[in-house]
């Protein structure tokens, strides 16, 4: 339970809730409380804490993310499907959790790990705690772990499976989740854009947050721009009405005819989770089809790899992936370095790379390929997410540079 009161400083947006979590005290010491969470890696590493959010038991691949800010963009991409995701900053939930800040309808990471325990929120535009937010979305957390040494074990020995457990009426069952952690398939080869795309055709008409009035929505005159949904996330919808595109959005399944079918200036191949090469099962033929229809195209994160593999490419699955709000990536068309969002586990391999790919971005954390374009025809990519939801905004400039190739094409 919540119970929240007005603060007695004023009315209007600026007013103050002051919310109190009943479950728990708001920022008890550790001493005070039994510990009554786990988290068990593949390898036997155990972590205890403290339970919090939905009580029960998760299994998925651990994975580290650096961002500062925008946990629950964070949670609510659809990338992070299968799942549980450790932040390195160690205080998260201090601004609560809103309607608003997410990127899907509901969290689809599998678990969360913190250093310190979830604070009673201090921001204008909390609306609930992020513990009762966690609770209500069925999302499992764990608090009180040692998150740099959790860290340094997936930088040195790659993402791993791990499951986690709240049990607040008992212990934890360790060797239990040991064999779940060590059985449970991993990422690879795993189909997950199914999971998370949309079931049917809509129009997008919401462009992106602005103060005072929110989000807006937009009477779509310009470009008509169908998005193939792998998991798309809000902001990138909201970018791209920002940008003046009229927008559709097409499940993940949708074939190439169904696409042209509905006319389209230009096509986005969407982010999403899971292996590329096996959401790529159905998903490259078309689009390679795409590709031969000569429809501008625009490929994000999942998108950009698949749209690689259709192109001659292959992918590989990175020991830890990219996952954060800082990464420095130099633009090679312009010379530029931007500071991007990432969430990935997978990677296009520069090895065997067809000499019609032109690689346009690479990453200046490890070099790996951050953006492709294909040689005589209107198609690029990027791995990183540009509409910065969380993150810096220095890579709005692909979707202008989307709209710009969508009408140079037109001409």
């Amino acid at each position: 339970m919540v119970k929240a009161r007005r603060s007695t400083t004023g009315g209007g947006p600026a007013a103050i809730f002051v919310l109190r979590h009943r479950k728990h005290p708001v920022m008890s010491h550790p001493g005070k409380r039994r510990p009554d969470a786990a988290l068990v890696l593949q390898d036997g590493t155990v972590f205890r804490g403290f339970g919090a959010g939905a009580v029960g038991r998760r299994v998925g691949e651990l994975v580290f993310n650096t961002a500062m800010t925008g946990y629950q963009e964070i949670l609510t991409d659809p990338s992070y499907a299968g799942q549980i995701v450790t932040f390195t900053f160690p205080h998260i939930g201090i601004v609560g959790a809103n309607p608003e800040d997410v990127e899907a309808g509901e969290p689809v990471a599998r678990g969360m790990v913190t250093r310190a325990p979830l604070p009673s929120p201090s921001n204008w535009r909390a609306r609930t705690t992020l513990e009762d937010w966690l609770d209500r979305h069925g999302v499992t957390a764990i608090t009180g772990v040692d998150t740099r040494r959790l860290t340094r074990i997936l930088r040195d020995r790659g993402a791993q499976n791990a499951a986690i457990e709240y049990r607040p009426d008992g212990e934890p069952d360790i060797a239990a989740l040991a064999a779940e952690a060590a059985a449970w398939p991993g990422l690879l080869g795993m189909d997950l854009a199914r999971e998370v795309s949309c079931r049917q055709r809509y129009e997008w008409r919401e462009s992106r947050w602005r103060w005072p009035e929110g989000y807006r929505e937009v009477a779509g005159e310009g470009p008509h721009a169908v998005v193939v949904d792998y998991g798309v996330k809000r902001n990138i919808l909201r970018s791209l009405v920002a940008t003046g595109f009229r927008v559709t959005v097409v499940p993940a399944t949708s074939t190439a005819e169904e696409v042209l079918d509905l006319a389209p200036d230009g096509v986005v191949l969407s982010n999403g989770p899971g292996d590329p090469a096996a959401t790529g099962e159905y998903a490259v033929p078309e689009i390679r089809r795409l590709v031969a229809a000569g429809v501008p195209l625009f490929g994000i994160c999942l998108g950009h790899q698949m749209l690689g593999i259709a192109l001659g490419a292959r992918t590989i699955k990175m020991p830890f992936g990219h996952h954060g709000a800082n990464h420095p990536v130099r633009d090679l068309t312009t010379g530029k370095v931007e500071i991007t969002s990432q969430n990935h586990g997978f990677a296009v391999a520069d090895e065997g790379l067809p000499p019609e790919i032109e690689v346009t971005h690479r990453s200046l954390f490890d070099g790996t390929i951050q953006g492709l374009r294909l040689r005589g025809r209107p198609v690029f990519s990027v791995q990183y997410h540009p509409e910065a939801s969380p993150g810096p905004m220095d890579s709005h400039y692909l979707f202008r540079r989307f709209l710009d190739t969508v009408r140079q094409s037109a001409t």
